[in-house]
């Protein structure tokens, strides 16, 4: 029975050097600065709600939480970038669908696996709008649906790069209206948003957040939101499916992910964080000052919802025959 009981406390002791380690990982971090890599120019709703977070967890934590921008090819310069970084936690990534749920099904190459990220949580969520240039001949939406059926191939919509949610909350809209836009990609929402405000382009469906204060000021007119419901910031602003596209329907939402392989209790510490920052009353009000709503659940609800959310959206690419040139 000894050389058993000894065999026992062999693997009990080496267990103990493996595990106790590991969970010496999540209760140190982190130790050093932390990294947010935001695969979009500076400026945008992308951009300013991770920086919100990011204030406050380097509260928490006592450490620098540096937000990256690293723009390009509708988000899939940032997401290569933090899909090679050390799975340790100190990169991270905030991004709207497009580098996680959306451009595996446009890009034939891709130099990473977006179903390889780790899912830490979902940021926020805000519904999409249609927004026109301020001096645009259609001033309702019920005007606009009526001006691009009858003026196909003339309407520009400026999007924030090719297979974003904005370019496909677009091709949506004019498959569903059953007329054709002329689209104009940017790098990101902040140049989209200044030439639709300065007349070069006549539409932009962003994010209600991108837009609520451009609209508010008179610079651009949100006329429809793409919710489900009417927006409690422009209660007076009808929906796309109340001006004559039943059924229509697009939001954008923030995620936060890790890179492939990042332990298991490294990402719950974060998520538990981030969601406590999230639940904080001053960010939800920072937030709404946004246009978005505070989300915050676990890793394995984000992953099962960024899986739903890859469904969709290739739904609509396939519908909409979109295809990056």
């Amino acid at each position: 029975m000894k050389p058993a009981f000894i065999a026992t406390l062999s693997i009990f002791a080496v267990t103990c050097t493996v595990v106790t380690p590991a969970l010496a990982a999540s209760e140190d971090f982190p130790q050093r600065p932390v990294r947010i890599v935001v695969p979009y120019p500076a400026g945008g709703t992308a951009d300013i709600l991770p920086r919100l977070v990011g204030q406050k967890l380097a509260e928490k934590w006592g450490q620098p939480i540096v937000v990256e921008n690293r723009a390009g090819a509708g988000g899939n310069i940032g997401a290569d970038a933090v899909a090679k970084a050390a799975p340790d936690g100190y990169t991270l990534m905030a991004t709207p669908p497009a580098p996680l749920v959306v451009n595996h099904n446009l890009y034939t190459n891709l130099p990473f696996d977006p179903t390889k990220f780790t899912a830490i949580t979902t940021i926020a969520s805000a519904p999409n709008v249609l927004a026109v240039r301020r001096d645009f001949p259609a001033q309702t939406a019920a005007e606009f649906l009526t001006y691009v059926r009858e003026n196909p191939d003339v309407v520009t919509v400026a999007t924030q790069g090719n297979g974003t949610t904005s370019h496909l909350t677009g091709a949506m809209y004019s498959r569903a209206a059953g007329t054709k836009f002329v689209f104009v990609p940017y790098r990101g929402t902040s140049p989209a948003l200044a030439d639709l405000m300065g007349g070069q382009v006549d539409v932009f469906f962003d994010n209600i957040g991108s837009m609520y204060a451009q609209h508010r000021t008179g610079y651009a007119k949100i006329l429809a939101v793409a919710g489900a419901e009417r927006s409690p910031l422009l209660p007076d602003v009808p929906t796309v499916a109340e001006a004559g596209l039943p059924g229509f329907e697009s939001s954008t939402w923030f995620g936060l992910v890790a890179p492939p392989g990042t332990p298991a209790d490294i990402v719950d510490k974060i998520n538990t964080d981030v969601v406590e920052v999230l639940n904080m009353p001053d960010v939800k009000a920072k937030f709404l000052e946004q246009g978005v709503l505070a989300v915050g659940e676990s890793p394995e609800e984000a992953a099962n919802f960024m899986e739903k959310e890859r469904l969709r959206w290739k739904k609509v690419i396939d519908e909409a025959d979109v295809a990056i040139n």
